[in-house]
């Protein structure tokens, strides 16, 4: 199931350091973080992270938290990676896209906004003003 989730999301596979990297970054934000919702957002970021590592083929990667934090992490990732990808590819066909608009980034900050637009060719003010307007109805997870 967590492999057809991840075909389906068809994120970008790299070689194995970007995910060990990713892997990191996500964990420092973990570690970090003190209150207990977003504690568990960090937490489905590093399952997300190694999940995907994973998808891409590198089985060699261990998971840097202790199971009961995989679980948890994974009843949150499901829902947040999977409302952003269908956000995005809503937006995605509001802008005028004609194939699937790929992405799981947080559209709650604009300088991601630009990045998807640019990546896509799009106008940047365009795409931001569509998220912006999808976002006051759109249920998105932390």
């Amino acid at each position: 199931m967590l492999n057809k989730w991840h075909d389906w999301l068809d994120q970008p596979k790299f070689d194995e350091q970007w995910h060990l990297e990713d892997i990191a970054d996500e964990l420092d934000e973990y570690q970090e973080e003190t209150k207990l919702l977003k504690k568990w957002s960090e937490a489905s970021d590093v399952v997300y992270a190694y999940t995907r590592s994973k998808w891409t083929g590198h089985n060699e990667v261990e998971f840097p938290l202790g199971t009961m934090a995989y679980i948890f992490g994974a009843i949150y990732m499901y829902p947040k990676y999977s409302l952003r990808q269908l956000f995005f590819q809503r937006a995605g066909k509001k802008a005028g896209l004609s194939e699937r608009l790929v992405c799981v980034r947080n559209p709650k900050k604009t300088h991601k906004l630009h990045q998807i637009a640019e990546q896509n060719n799009l106008d940047k003010q365009e795409f931001q003003q569509i998220c912006e307007k999808q976002l006051r109805y759109w249920i998105l997870l932390p």
